[in-house]
């Protein structure tokens, strides 16, 4: 994967990717909050040389720092459609793990027609019906919380509460300790409340292409199995459940998200 940078008035960001593969389909992989692009290894080692891919360190995240955490949802959205732009992309699925998911409902509201599929890993519809008040008072309060609780005692739970296997959870502590106690709180705290205004703004968020729901089995972050539930019943869209997986299922059982994502792929 060659590393390459997108400026912004706000920060640069950085993004890997690989070409070598003889078709023009390529998978762009978005992982979820305060995770970077090493999130999507195992499947960046299945597809490499099958599929095109680009994964990003989403702005604030990872390599792709320091970024001013005055963004929104939707910005983010519009920047990653100048990075597809940028690399003559064209044909594409959006593969977003958690707010990785988010993000690519925001850029299908704003770019419809564009994306030839979009693959949901352990996130939900950004759709406004979905979320009770609480539940958005809640998200905009996240930073304190998160500021309040002993690092170590963070960095394990964030560990045990995204991912179930080993490698899983190994790989997010991996990840976390690449922030400090108070990057790591304003990062969360921010991503929480740009995804409450996200939902708040009460947009359509249309899924316009072929469309493929992966939730993990054991997945325990929030209310993510119900809002899949939900989701699946409201659009008719299929809803698949990744066996012995938690909220970061494709690090969990890659095998099987492997599969799943390659059927998908080839049938678009």
């Amino acid at each position: 994967m060659q590393e390459k940078i997108h400026h912004t008035t706000q920060g640069s960001i950085h993004y890997w990717t690989d070409a070598c593969a003889p078709g023009p389909m390529t998978l762009v992989l978005l992982p979820g909050l305060t995770a970077d692009h090493r999130l999507f290894d195992r499947q960046i080692e299945a597809f490499r040389g099958r599929w095109r891919l680009l994964a990003w360190d989403p702005p604030g995240h990872g390599a792709s720092r320091p970024f001013a955490l005055t963004f929104g949802l939707a910005d983010k959205a519009r920047w990653l459609h100048a990075i597809l732009e940028q690399e003559g992309v064209s044909w594409f699925c959006l593969v977003g793990q958690s707010m990785g998911g988010y993000v690519a409902q925001s850029f299908l509201q704003q770019f419809p027609g564009q994306a030839a599929g979009f693959i949901s890993i352990d996130s939900a519809p950004l759709g406004r019906r979905y979320t009770t008040a609480a539940e958005l008072w809640m998200l905009r309060r996240c930073e304190p919380v998160y500021r309040l609780y002993p690092w170590q005692a963070l960095r394990q739970a964030g560990a045990s509460g995204c991912a179930r296997s080993i490698y899983g959870q190994a790989l997010m502590r991996h990840m976390m300790d690449g922030y400090t106690h108070s990057e790591y709180a304003a990062l969360a705290g921010h991503g929480f409340r740009m995804l409450a205004d996200a939902i708040a703004s009460d947009l359509p968020y249309p899924i316009d292409c072929p469309a493929l729901l992966l939730c993990g089995s054991r997945d325990q972050a929030a209310s993510t199995r119900r809002y899949n539930r939900a989701w699946a019943k409201t659009t008719g869209l299929p809803l698949v459940w990744v066996p012995h997986a938690g909220h970061n299922s494709n690090t969990d059982n890659p095998a099987f998200v492997n599969q799943q994502i390659d059927a998908f792929v080839r049938r678009l």
